[in-house]
């Protein structure tokens, strides 16, 4: 048994050093951020998972809604055909259907129109804001 000590290794019971203190401050920190990036990992999963099964959910309502509205529209001639013939009132139910869709289209349409003054030009803006921080350099 040899009784020096190793000079690389601090004595029993010293206070750690600024260079252990810095490691072990990494080593927690990279824990840190490794378990973050787990946390949110494992967020996004249930999160997608959610919005799919809303989706899906959302989805089959449409299909139904269409189906509903097939039948609404088939019960609106039937009720029609009580006091008209049944080609008449499938002729109304018709062209009360073609009015809708054509309003719809219109407001669609004039929403389109609309939107384009909205115009998105980044290369104008990005020129200006260079113009503007030349002109307060040059100030």
């Amino acid at each position: 048994m040899s009784t020096h000590e190793n000079p690389s290794t601090p004595p029993v019971g010293a206070p750690p050093t600024i260079g252990e203190l810095v490691s072990k401050v990494s080593e927690q920190f990279s824990a840190l951020i490794r378990g973050e990036i787990e946390l949110a990992q494992t967020n996004l999963k249930a999160k997608a998972t959610r919005l799919g099964a809303g989706a899906g959910m959302f989805a089959a309502a449409g299909v139904l809604a269409l189906y509903a509205l097939g039948i609404l529209l088939l019960a609106a001639v039937w009720g029609l055909y009580v006091w008209l013939p049944l080609w008449a009132s499938a002729l109304i139910v018709g062209v009360v259907l073609l009015i809708v869709v054509a309003i719809l289209a219109l407001v669609g349409k004039k929403q389109l129109d609309a939107s384009k003054q909205f115009e998105v030009d980044p290369k104008t803006g990005l020129k200006m804001d260079v113009d503007a921080a030349k002109k307060g350099i040059q100030q």
